[in-house]
């Protein structure tokens, strides 16, 4: 039996996968896994994150150093996503009572899953923060509406709605957060694996409520900029109406000097 420590860092909004340098040749290239100079495996997520596997501390600060490098739009602060690993040959793999990932053995397979469900892990928690954020900003807007007010611009409204379109295309289109990795598919101890450290992280549970928070998020500023729109149509519909009376004063006032 031997521990190892697995640790993940959400780096980016993307990232530009592609082998580093100082490193052994690529294992695998879905995702790209490049095996550790003293063991253990450095994989790389298109969706922004990184993962080392058994690394050590130094392999682990250069393979940041670089990762971050390679990642657009870097995060200002990266909180890592970190796990035990207890290797034991013959014991049934999931997660033991101290919270710790128990494997058979280290292969290319399992850190891939690990790491797959540590990064997804990693973007959840940037994703519930970025939520975080747009919710106190949308919370003037509601207390306006409440209000029976609107002064809020249309320009900060669109902005909001940008923010929560751009986190939805990144949880679907990237992270793939609720989508399995590849390797379990033709693999059933590995899908095993994979939906014993989901179910415990709550990958799933979580996706779902920040599903819930953005369309919450969505239709609020929907609702804000439709009252917002609205007030302004009415507003152009008064002006057109004040300048038919203007046109209708001036008919009559010339009908009356041409008499």
């Amino acid at each position: 039996m031997r521990h190892v420590k697995a640790t993940a860092w959400s780096v980016g909004s993307r990232l530009s996968v592609r082998e580093l340098e100082g490193w052994p040749p690529p294992a695998d290239t879905t995702p790209l896994t490049i095996p550790g100079r003293e063991g253990g495996f450095a994989i790389l997520f298109r969706f922004g994150a990184v993962c080392a596997v058994g690394l050590s501390e130094a392999e682990e600060r250069q393979l940041m150093r670089q990762a971050a490098a390679l990642a657009a739009e870097p995060r200002k602060a990266i909180a890592p996503e970190e796990v035990e690993i207890r290797v034991t040959p013959g014991k049934d793999e999931g997660i033991d009572a101290q919270g710790r990932f128990v494997v058979s053995e280290l292969s290319l397979g399992r850190a891939q899953v690990i790491a797959s469900v540590l990064a997804k892990s990693a973007v959840l928690g940037d994703y519930e923060a970025e939520v975080g954020a747009v919710f106190e900003r949308i919370e003037p807007f509601a207390t306006e509406l409440r209000d029976g007010k609107s002064r809020s611009g249309g320009k900060k409204i669109l902005r909001e709605l940008g923010e929560v379109l751009l986190i939805q295309s990144r949880m679907v289109g990237r992270a793939e957060i609720s989508d399995k990795p590849d390797i379990t598919w033709d693999d059933p101890e590995l899908d095993r694996l994979y939906e014993k450290l989901a179910l415990d992280f709550e990958l799933r549970d979580r996706e779902q409520a920040l599903t819930r928070k953005l369309e919450l998020i969505s239709r609020s500023a929907n609702s804000c900029y439709d009252l917002m729109m609205g007030r302004r149509t009415l507003r152009v519909e008064w002006y057109i109406v004040f300048l038919i009376l203007i046109e209708i004063v001036l008919l009559v006032y010339e009908m009356l000097a041409r008499r």
